[in-house]
């Protein structure tokens, strides 16, 4: 469920331009009009605001807002009204430069979006960058990570809810075997985690459960300070239960000793238009704390209404 909010009646795309063109006229920067604006429309709607904008007044609304906005409000608003395959592409080239353990952006686009998703985040990229997310992905990457995080940006997995049984008992034994023994790269671990429906996934790892004792995450917490075995368990949770590790990075990134805004805003933007609202609910259950009231203790300023409105706690 998305915590986006568009009013029931939206102004014409005319209007909207011609409103956030005002808001960058004069003296200073009407950051409450572009808020109001831009946080209350769909994706649909800002790729129209953006056309529109760039035919009425032959400038790039993206560089309009480079010119006119600082800091994490403009990183926030610029990745917003990106469109999200755009915006999906834009994270993993930046992932894909500075890769780091606490970086798991490019698991999170492989596993957390669809398949349908992940084929438009690929096409936007090569558009982009000239060249294909799974060559920077290798380029970039080495040894295990290189072995698990190729395979999982270059997949097109089947999206329908049919699953073998059989399939999955012997999948849920290879995991196990391979888990055992920490061969962690094995082939086949990474095959089935990387080429399988995530219907088949979560029946394999369900079956995995129900006969070995454990989730496979718990077996996977081998080593805490493992940097790849903390990749995996990404990649499981993506696959299975995305609003849980959604949860966890939004409470890492505001419970730690200074907020890391740059998760905060990845974790806002890419699921405000998905399922916000569950991801919303997981943490308050979590934390007995509401998101926004957590949000707001740790934010300022537009940033902070920016924020705020997108989960749905601004006015539209």
């Amino acid at each position: 469920m998305a915590t986006l909010t568009v009013p029931a009646q939206v102004p014409s795309v005319a209007e909207d331009c011609e409103q956030l063109r005002k808001a960058f006229s004069g003296w200073g920067t009407n950051e409450e009009l572009i808020i109001s604006i831009l946080a209350h429309r769909n994706a649909a709607q800002r790729k129209s605001i953006r056309q529109t904008y760039a035919q009425t007044y032959e400038e790039d609304l993206l560089k309009a807002l480079d010119k006119e906005l600082t800091n994490d409000f403009e990183r926030l608003v610029m990745l917003w009204t990106l469109d999200p395959a755009e915006r999906d592409a834009y994270l993993a080239n930046e992932a894909t430069k500075r890769w780091t353990s606490s970086n798991q952006v490019l698991v999170e686009i492989a596993c957390a979006r669809s398949p349908h998703d992940l084929i438009l985040a690929r096409q936007a990229y090569h558009a982009r960058f000239k060249k294909s997310l799974e060559e920077d992905v290798a380029h970039h990457t080495t040894g295990d990570f290189r072995k698990l995080l190729v395979p999982l940006v270059s997949s097109y997995r089947y999206e329908g809810d049919e699953v073998n049984m059989t399939l999955a008992k012997t999948e849920a034994k290879i995991l196990h075997e391979n888990i055992s023994k920490k061969a962690y790269s094995d082939e086949d671990l990474i095959r089935i985690l990387a080429t399988r429906s995530k219907a088949q996934i979560n029946a394999t790892l369900n079956h995995y459960k129900d006969e070995f004792g454990k989730d496979i995450d718990e077996d996977l917490e081998a080593d805490p300070k493992d940097e790849f075995l903390s990749i995996l368990r990404a990649t499981v949770k993506c696959l299975t239960y995305p609003e849980k590790y959604f949860e966890n990075v939004l409470r890492s990134a505001i419970n730690k000793q200074g907020t890391d805004e740059g998760a905060l805003t990845r974790v806002v933007v890419t699921r405000a238009e998905v399922d916000l609202k569950i991801i919303n609910d997981a943490y308050y259950k979590r934390n007995s704390v509401p998101l926004d009231r957590a949000i707001a203790k740790d934010t300022r300023g537009d940033y902070e209404k920016m924020l705020l409105a997108l989960i749905g706690h601004g006015d539209a």
